[in-house]
């Protein structure tokens, strides 16, 4: 038996860099501004992105992989090496198709295989950190069993806030309720979001501006970490000034053992709009 594979989607953001290094295979969701469409992560940088978005009269639209297009890529890493378990790791379920594209093309697969399809229940980075554990362990030599169970348990530590600048973004994508949308716009409220337990969004807290929006985060991740050694990841969109100093905030109230860096890719920020920043935390 080779080594397992890792399947993932564009919404990962991982950078394609550390995807060949990796050797994660990456299925791509696309983007489509009026007529054009674009393929996330393919034909569509993150900074293209977020320039044309500027730019754009209406904001653009998303479209999940078809099941024929994870068909396809399972196909290709069979034909390389047949007796290789696959694990796919996906943008969850309750946010887009994309894990019910993967889950179909795994029944339609005419030879049998070892494909076992994961709800990351998490978006953008969050989908990134497990697929790259997952990837590490693979290539170390972790049997299937092995990683599944890292997945699980890193999953149920993550902790993902994020600040948008508009809720409207959101709203218009179906994502946020328009009750919970209209929030953001009296006495400059400012909703901290994060991820439920299935990785639908919702806001955790409501504060009035962004300073002390950044503030409460930092105390909310104390909180949930304390003193625990952890790993941090910052997500930003076009502003990284904005994300850094999130970032800085939270970072001082904690014990970072390791920090990283994430962008968010063209299908995320098409529902979270420009502006976003995020934070990511888990044990180490």
């Amino acid at each position: 038996m080779g080594n397992v594979r890792i399947v993932t989607d564009s919404t990962a953001d991982i950078p394609e860099e550390l995807r060949k290094k990796l050797g994660i295979t990456m299925v791509p969701l696309k983007v489509l501004f009026g007529e054009e469409t674009y393929v996330d992560a393919v034909t569509i940088t993150a900074d293209q992105f977020y320039t044309k978005l500027k730019l754009a009269q209406t904001l653009p639209t998303t479209s999940q992989p078809s099941p024929m297009e994870f068909s396809e890529a399972y196909e290709r890493l069979l034909q390389e090496d047949p007796d290789s378990p696959i694990i796919s790791i996906h943008l969850a379920a309750c946010l887009s198709g994309t894990y019910q594209s993967a889950t179909i093309a795994q029944s339609m697969l005419e030879q049998e295989a070892d494909i076992t399809v994961v709800d990351s229940k998490s978006a953008s980075y969050g989908i990134g950190t497990l697929v790259v554990r997952a990837a590490e362990m693979a290539l170390a030599g972790s049997d299937k069993e092995s990683i599944l169970a890292e997945v699980q348990r890193l999953r149920a530590d993550l902790t993902i806030y994020f600040l948008v600048d508009s809720l409207d973004h959101l709203h218009k994508g179906g994502r946020l309720g328009r009750a919970s949308a209209l929030i953001g716009s009296i006495l400059n409220i400012k909703p901290i979001l994060s991820l439920d337990s299935e990785g639908g969004i919702h806001a955790v807290d409501k504060v009035r501006g962004t300073k002390k929006a950044m503030a409460r985060i930092a105390d909310m991740v104390k909180e949930g970490y304390g003193s625990d050694p952890v790993a941090l990841t910052i997500f930003k969109t076009d502003n990284e000034a904005a994300a850094q100093e999130l970032g800085d905030r939270v970072k001082a109230e904690l014990n970072v053992q390791r920090i990283g860096y994430a962008t968010v890719g063209p299908v995320i920020g098409t529902h979270a709009g420009p502006g976003t920043t995020a934070v990511l935390i888990h044990r180490v």
